[in-house]
């Protein structure tokens, strides 16, 4: 049956690109981005229970500390999934509510499959109207650049992001991602670039490049894939805003740094003003449009 538009229900807009959106929020708030990592641990020493309500409280608090002062927030999966379906649920309502305060979400879950089991994935966080939908999910590419297409197709069509590991800042990462001349880290982010052709100033598909990685050495170009950087290690693996400012200058506006332990460390009374001081650091460092 063929659709005759009688001008009273338009066919739905085209969604914005995450790219594009993630540029603005950078523009607006800096590079920081604030990790949700609710571990065990964390929780005693915020004075909470480890369960979903503890869960819930801590949420809510950090929610509040980063509204208005950064870009994103990146919620680690695991946290919430080691309690089983009570937990998921929390990241679900986090997810909500995060949109609602205006925070870019990136859904920290590192999934990378094959086929319909990429695809179900794909579904389940970057689908439109997806309970657990984030305006970006990250991805691990080690069964293939190629494989991730159910999801880098998906997030495109959604307006929609991923972050692909690239350069992680984990020791043990050399042992994969630095081998080979060009580098498995290399010929990955040739996938990301050319994901990314035509979209200046930000393409949808961004790379996860550590802050403690020596890029020229590496020999990592990532200036030409116009791919958004997610920068962890900065904080308790070592890195400071110093290193992402060296780094990272040639991408400057396309740089999302995650901070989370040097955050919640300070505790439910002092994380709003540690997101502040973060968000400045960061933000002098890289330099203000």
């Amino acid at each position: 049956m063929t659709h005759v538009d009688d001008g009273e229900h338009p066919p739905p807009a085209t969604p914005e690109r995450f790219g594009l959106r993630l540029h603005r929020a950078l523009a607006e708030h800096g590079p920081l981005c604030v990790g949700i990592d609710p571990h065990r641990e964390l929780l005693d020493a915020w004075g909470l229970p480890d369960s979903p309500d503890g869960l819930r409280e801590f949420c809510a608090i950090v929610l509040a500390a980063a509204t208005g002062r950064c870009a994103a927030v990146k919620p680690q999966s695991a946290f919430f999934e080691r309690h089983g379906s009570a937990g998921v649920a929390v990241l679900e309502e986090l997810l909500g509510q995060a949109r609602r305060r205006g925070l870019l979400t990136i859904l920290d879950a590192k999934r990378g499959d094959i086929g319909s089991t990429m695809q179900g994935y794909a579904q389940a966080y970057l689908g439109p109207g997806a309970p657990l939908s984030a305006d970006a999910l990250t991805l691990s590419p080690y069964l293939g650049y190629e494989a991730l297409r159910p999801a880098v197709d998906l997030a495109r069509d959604a307006g929609r992001g991923a972050f692909v590991l690239v350069r992680t800042s984990n020791p043990e990462a050399a042992q994969v991602q630095s081998v080979g001349r060009p580098s498995v880290a290399a010929r990955v982010l040739a996938g990301v670039g050319h994901d990314n052709r035509g979209q200046e100033p930000c393409g949808d598909i961004g790379v996860v490049v550590g802050a403690t990685v020596d890029l020229a050495d590496e020999q990592l170009g990532l200036a030409e894939a116009l791919a958004p950087v997610l920068a962890p290690g900065v904080g308790a693996q070592g890195a400071d805003e110093h290193d992402v400012a060296r780094s990272f200058a040639a991408v400057r506006g396309r740089v999302l740094v995650p901070v989370s332990r040097a955050v919640l460390g300070a505790g439910p009374a002092g994380v709003e003003a540690e997101v502040g001081r973060w968000a400045e650091r960061l933000a002098t460092a890289l330099g203000r449009d």
